[in-house]
């Protein structure tokens, strides 16, 4: 077993068992797993950001009309599938936040967007690896409060790595 499906398989232990899942307890009695993306090598990355002067702070929204303030740290450049994107990294007092939305939202991904929470190297670079991409704990039950991924985040192309769409009857509960 990688230590990618052993994260995986501890994930959806705790999804199953753990008193603070995010799941409902009808949830968790039909619960058989989350849904993920193979895992794809090219999307585990080490990345230079370019942190912005100065730092502004930004207003973000989330699901339930409530607002959290981040600080917009830096952009990074990548590939994904031959086209150049950028991203924002974000920063609060409990470290760095990477929201984004791709274009398989609503249809293979969560329409409101995934996280990330990348930290810096001791050589000031970023390890991001969309396969730990998750969805926040709003895709399971609309109860809990999530911020909306900004605009700046919101992808045109593909990210094919991490959490999927949720499936399965326990969705339904």
């Amino acid at each position: 077993m990688t230590e990618l499906e052993q994260f995986r398989k501890s994930k959806d232990d705790f999804f199953k068992r753990h008193p603070q899942s995010p799941l409902t307890p009808p949830q968790r009695r039909a619960f058989t797993g989350l849904n993920y993306f193979p895992e794809n090598p090219a999307l585990d990355l080490t990345v230079t950001v370019e942190t912005f002067v100065p730092q502004d702070s930004i207003i973000v929204q989330t699901s339930t009309g409530d607002e959290q303030s981040y600080l917009r740290y830096g952009k990074f450049r990548f590939q994904v599938e031959g086209q150049d994107v950028e991203l924002t990294l974000f920063a609060s007092d409990h470290g760095f936040f990477l929201p984004f939305v791709d274009s398989l939202r609503g249809e293979e991904t969560y329409g409101a967007g995934r996280y990330l929470e990348p930290e810096e190297g001791p050589d000031g670079r970023f390890h991001i690896d969309f396969n730990l991409a998750y969805n926040p704990y709003c895709a399971y039950n609309e109860n809990w409060s999530c911020p909306l991924t900004p605009f700046e985040n919101r992808l045109n192309v593909p990210i094919r790595a991490g959490e999927k769409l949720p499936a399965g009857d326990w969705v339904a509960h």
